[in-house]
C-alpha cells in the first residue's frame, strides 16, 4: 500500500486528536466538543445552509430561530460524538451502563430467538457510532455497513476504534455475500438508511413528505431471508447526561408477493419510522447532509 505525504499528515492529525481527546475526562471532553462544534459551525457555511434548507422543507412549521437552534445543536451533537468515539478503547462491560442505558433490549433478544438473523434499522441519529459500539460492549457484537475512507491509513485507524470491542465492518461495495452469511449464522447487521443514494442504486420513498432516494437493500434482504427487522437508535439525554439506546419490537413486513412493490413499500415504512424519531428529537439528526439531493426523473434539483 503506497500513500503520499498528505495521507500521512492526515493520519497523524487524526491519531493525535483522538488520542488527546480520549485521554481527558469525559466531562472536560464534552466542553472541548462544544468548542470544536463552535469552530466548525462558523467554518462550515455550506453545511449550515444545507441544514436550514432541509429544515424549511421538512419542518416548515418551525420558526427560523428554532431552525437555527436545531442546526447549531447538530454541530454540538457531532462534537459530542467525536468525544465518545475517542473514548471507545476505554469502554468496558462494567462501565458502559453509566454511559449508555438500554430501552428495549428485550426486543433485540426476541429477534435473535427467531433464529434467522437480525437487521438493525437505524440512521445518523445521536451518537450513532456509539449505538453499535455499546451493543458490542454489552456482549452483543454485530456487523454494520461502512463506506471506506479514501485515506487508507485513516480508514484503518477508524476501523480499529469501531471494532475494538468485537464488532465487524462490512464494505458497502461488496456486502451481499457477507450479510447473507451473517444472517444465516443468526448474527445482527446494522443498516444506516438515511443518506442519499443514486437513482440507479435506490428507490424513491417519502421522507418528511418528500421523495428521497433510499437504499432498498435492507428491505430486499429482509424479504429474501425472513430476518427480523428491528428499529434501533440512540439519543442523548442532556438532563441525565447519558445516552439512551432505543430498541423497538421486530417489524411486521409488507409481503404481498409483488417483490418490487413490497421493497418500495417496506422502504417507505422504514423511512417513516426514522422520520417519527427525528420529529421527536430533531436536534439529534444529521440535517446538514443533502438527504434529498437525488431527484426522480424530470424533477428540479433541491440544492
Amino acid at each position: 500500500m503506497r500513500v503520499g505525504a498528505k495521507a500521512f499528515i492526515q493520519y497523524g492529525l487524526a491519531r493525535t486528536v483522538l488520542g488527546f481527546l480520549g485521554a481527558v475526562p469525559r466531562s472536560i471532553g464534552y466542553r472541548l466538543g462544544d468548542a470544536i462544534a463552535s469552530v466548525a459551525y462558523v467554518i462550515a457555511r455550506r453545511q449550515r445552509k444545507v441544514g436550514m434548507h432541509n429544515l424549511r422543507m421538512a419542518m416548515p412549521e418551525l420558526s427560523e430561530a428554532e431552525q437555527v437552534r436545531i442546526v447549531w445543536e447538530v454541530f454540538r451533537n457531532l462534537g459530542r460524538l467525536l468525544i465518545e468515539f475517542s473514548h471507545f478503547p476505554k469502554l468496558r462491560r462494567d462501565t458502559i451502563p453509566a454511559l449508555v442505558e438500554y430501552d428495549g433490549l428485550e426486543h433485540y433478544l426476541e429477534a435473535r430467538r427467531r433464529g434467522k438473523g437480525v437487521l438493525c434499522l437505524t440512521g445518523h441519529i445521536g451518537a450513532w457510532e456509539l449505538c453499535s459500539f455499546a451493543h458490542s460492549v454489552y456482549g452483543y457484537p454485530m456487523k454494520f455497513l461502512t463506506r471506506p475512507i479514501d485515506n487508507p491509513l485513516v480508514d484503518r485507524l477508524i476501523t480499529h476504534y469501531r471494532t475494538c470491542a468485537g464488532n465487524e465492518v462490512i464494505d458497502r461495495r461488496d456486502a451481499a455475500r457477507t450479510i447473507l452469511k451473517a444472517l444465516r449464522s443468526n448474527e445482527a447487521v446494522g443498516f444506516l438508511i438515511d443518506q442519499n443514494t443514486t437513482r440507479s442504486e435506490g428507490v424513491f420513498a417519502d421522507f418528511f413528505g418528500v421523495p428521497a432516494a433510499t437504499t432498498p437493500g435492507m428491505a430486499t434482504l429482509a424479504l429474501r431471508t425472513e430476518a427480523a427487522v428491528i428499529p434501533c437508535y440512540i439519543r442523548w439525554d442532556a438532563e441525565r447526561q447519558r445516552h439512551i439506546a432505543h430498541v423497538d419490537p421486530p417489524l411486521v413486513l409488507i409481503d404481498t408477493g409483488d417483490r418490487e412493490a413490497d421493497i418500495v413499500a417496506n422502504t417507505t415504512m422504514f423511512n417513516k419510522i426514522l422520520e417519527d424519531f427525528v420529529r421527536e428529537f430533531p436536534e439529534q439528526w444529521l440535517w446538514i447532509h443533502r438527504r434529498w439531493k437525488t431527484r426522480p426523473e424530470g424533477e428540479a434539483e433541491l440544492y
